[in-house]
C-alpha cells in the first residue's frame, strides 16, 4: 500500500517549504550527511540507492563519490522535492531520480549500497519497506540509515516547540511512534523490526554531533518558523505576524546558549543503523 498521507505531506505541505529553504537545510544537516557518507563509503563504480533523497544534496555527494562508472538512484515520495532536485543537479549521467514508495516499488536492479539521511522514519509499514530494500541489496552490499535519536536529546526540535508553547499555548500531543521524525527513536525496536524483515545482523550506534545552521540566531529562528514544531504551532494557532515575531524572539532566546565565536552549534543525537548482506 502506498503511503498516501506522507506522500501528500511531503508534496503539498513540507515539500514546498523545504524547497524554498533548501540551502539552509542542507547546511544545517551537513554533519549528518557526512556521517552517512563516511559509514557507507560509496566507491567508484558502485551502484547506490539513496532513500528519501529530498532536494538532492545527498545524490550530488554520492554521484561524485561513485564517478561516471558508478550510478546513484535518488528515491523520494515527494514530486515537489524531486522536481527541485532535478533542477539543481542538472545533467549527471550517473544519477537518476525516482518518484516512488520504497515500501512497494519493484526495483529492477540490485545495489551495492543503500543509504539514507533521515529518509526512513516516515514509512507507513516499516517492516515491509525494510524487506523490500534488503531484497534489492546485492550480496556483500551494505546498508547505512541515519535517524533522529530521542526527541528530548534534540534541542533543534524541543526548544522551538517550547518557545511556541510559551507564546501561543499548547498544541495537541503527537504520537512519536507514528511515521515522523522520531519514529525510530527506540533503537532496539528498530533493530527488532530490521531482523524481522530479514536483515542480517543489524547494528546501531547512537552518536552525538552538532547541527550547524547558517547565519545568525535570527536566521536559525526564522528557519524554525517554517519547518518543524514551531511552524506546526504557528499554523495550529493561526498566528498572525505579531504572533510569529514573538515566537521567533522566543526561539532566539532559547538558542542563544548555542551561539559562539565559531557560529551556532546545536547538539543533536542520531541513530546510525548498519547491516551488511552476506556474500
Amino acid at each position: 500500500m502506498t503511503n498516501l498521507d506522507q506522500q501528500a505531506f511531503w508534496t503539498d505541505s513540507a515539500g514546498p517549504a523545504w524547497v524554498a529553504l533548501q540551502r539552509e537545510m542542507d547546511t544545517l544537516l551537513a554533519p549528518v550527511l557526512d556521517v552517512v557518507m563516511t559509514r557507507a563509503k560509496p566507491g567508484v563504480g558502485e551502484r547506490v540507492l539513496d532513500i528519501g533523497c529530498g532536494t538532492g544534496d545527498s545524490v550530488a555527494r554520492i554521484a561524485q563519490a561513485v564517478g561516471p562508472s558508478g550510478h546513484v538512484t535518488g528515491l523520494d515520495i515527494s514530486e515537489t522535492m524531486l522536481r527541485h532536485a532535478h533542477d539543481r543537479l542538472g545533467f549527471l549521467p550517473q544519477a537518476r531520480l525516482l518518484l516512488a514508495d520504497a515500501q512497494t516499488h519493484r526495483f529492477e536492479q540490485g545495489y551495492d549500497v543503500i543509504l539514507s539521511r533521515f529518509g526512513v522514519m516516515f514509512f507507513d509499514d516499516t517492516a515491509t519497506a525494510f524487506h523490500n530494500l534488503w531484497s534489492t541489496l546485492l550480496p556483500g552490499g551494505r546498508m547505512v540509515l541515519a535517524a533522529w535519536g530521542a526527541a528530548p536529546d534534540n534541542p533543534w526540535f524541543m526548544e522551538p516547540a517550547a518557545a511556541a508553547r510559551d507564546v501561543l499555548g499548547p498544541v495537541p500531543k503527537v504520537d512519536r511512534t507514528l511515521p515522523g521524525p522520531f519514529a525510530f527513536e527506540d533503537a532496539d525496536g528498530v533493530l527488532a523490526t530490521l531482523r524481522g524483515a530479514g536483515v542480517t545482523d543489524p547494528t546501531v550506534e547512537t552518536l552525538d554531533l552538532m547541527l550547524t545552521p547558517h547565519g545568525t540566531l535570527a536566521d536559525a529562528a526564522e528557519l524554525c518558523c517554517h519547518i518543524g514544531p514551531a511552524d506546526s504551532a504557528l499554523q495550529y494557532h493561526e498566528a498572525d505576524a505579531e504572533g510569529k515575531a514573538a515566537v521567533k524572539a522566543a526561539i532566539i532566546g532559547r538558542f542563544a546558549k548555542f551561539d559562539g565565536p565559531n557560529g551556532i552549534h546545536i547538539p543533536a543525537v542520531i541513530h546510525v543503523f548498519e547491516a551488511r548482506k552476506p556474500s
